[in-house]
């Protein structure tokens, strides 16, 4: 493996740890978020909920991308 390769590995890696850090608060979010809805009152956040979610699939989608561009990198296959 070449420096270069060594070097796109780390990058690659270090997104994926700043992925994985984002995911985990915007998991927090959520579940603070319906910890805080009360049906009974009318207080929900459905859109806050929704949007929060779709950025915890927008991270896990990056997240994947990172940890297959690692695996090819270290396979030698270009892609």
């Amino acid at each position: 493996m070449n420096e270069d390769t060594q070097r796109a590995i780390a990058a690659a890696e270090a997104e994926l740890a700043g992925f994985a850090a984002e995911k985990k608060a915007v998991e927090e979010r959520i579940r603070e978020l319906r910890a805080r809805e009360d049906l009974k009152n009318g207080i929900y956040f459905p859109k806050e909920i929704f949007e929060a979610q779709q950025d915890k699939l927008r991270l896990e989608t990056e997240m994947l991308f990172r940890q297959n561009a690692v695996k090819r990198l270290r396979l030698g296959v270009d892609g």
